[in-house]
């Protein structure tokens, strides 16, 4: 999301910098990657942020993954013209629920969530925040159905249910891999595994009573294309894109009753559910575009990156901090 809305700020005419611990930024500072073993110092930052009159906080003040980073730029932006963007307060997760510091507040910044569950629960804690949807390309480009199948190994007759995700203990593998196995497909994991799941995921591999494919691609729309059905469990997600991607790749979902799942859903989505096969069983059996259809709509005129645009465009308006 951090690239959509450094697009969307080129957009509304500002130029724009991007700063980072790591990776093809225009600034590396790297005292602010994960792992890094200093935070960085406050004149670093400052430093880094030379010139600029507007900053965009990417998680950085929500997710406590470097805590001293978080209290370094926190204490740097005090007073100034700022916007945090944020994806996974602490409270949503249970390995960080002690950490009380996270959000900060200041008079000078604005927030913004990405769903409006956590916004009501921003407000509970006395900061006020404004929800924008994460937004999607519209029109993603198609990806090689045949081409992909051929690298995974699974012919072309073959239901092939995706889970679009990294392996870790709340996306629900388990469950997406039942859902599989009792719709008599082949389940493809193209994610990496993260916070220390490796050992559980064999197991649970392992233990599958389906086919099973654990292989990485890098082109999300192969992975759409070769798919028949995206399944997605999850217990929690701050957003969960797969099955807005879905939806405009033109794919079914069978989606999870995580609460932002629900917020979702009232915008229109149809998806199936992930703890009885049967409608995705008899959809699949006999597909109707129609729901493709619908769902696609909802995608393009609730979620697309025009409309993510003119609601941060509405929001700068009104601060004041459109150039």
């Amino acid at each position: 999301m951090a690239a959509l809305w450094q697009a969307a700020l080129d957009e509304l005419g500002f130029r724009t910098r991007t700063v980072a611990g790591e990776g093809p930024v225009d600034v590396v500072v790297p005292g602010l990657a994960i792992d890094a073993d200093e935070p960085p110092t406050a004149d670093e930052v400052s430093a880094a942020l030379a010139g600029v009159d507007l900053v965009v906080v990417e998680n950085l003040g929500t997710i406590p993954l470097n805590l001293p980073a978080s209290r370094v730029v926190n204490l740097v932006l005090s007073g100034r013209p700022a916007v945090f963007h944020h994806h996974d307060p602490p409270w949503q997760r249970d390995r960080f629920a002690h950490i009380t510091e996270l959000p900060v507040d200041d008079p000078a910044w604005a927030h913004v969530t990405i769903n409006r569950l956590t916004e009501r629960e921003m407000a509970e804690r006395g900061i006020e925040a404004t929800t924008i949807y994460n937004g999607f390309a519209p029109d993603p480009p198609p990806g090689d159905r045949a081409a992909t199948r051929r690298l995974i190994d699974v012919a072309a007759d073959v239901l092939l249910c995706v889970h679009p995700v990294r392996a870790i203990e709340r996306k629900r593998i388990p469950d997406a891999l039942a859902l599989t196995a009792q719709l008599g497909g082949t389940y493809w994991l193209p994610g990496g595994t993260e916070e220390g799941y490796e050992p559980t995921l064999r197991r649970v591999l392992a233990g599958a009573r389906c086919a099973v494919r654990h292989i990485g691609h890098p082109r999300i729309e192969d992975i759409y294309a070769a798919g028949d059905l995206v399944v997605f469990p999850s217990s929690w997600e701050g957003f969960g894109n797969p099955p807005v991607e879905a939806s405009l790749h033109r794919k079914p979902a069978a989606v999870g009753r995580y609460a932002v799942a629900d917020e979702l859903r009232r915008l229109g989505f149809e998806w199936f559910p992930t703890d009885d096969p049967e409608p995705a069983r008899a959809w699949l059996d006999a597909p109707d575009p129609a729901l493709l259809d619908h769902n696609q709509h909802v995608a393009r005129t609730q979620l697309s990156t025009d409309v993510m645009c003119d609601r941060i465009r509405s929001l700068l308006d009104e601060r004041g901090w459109l150039p």
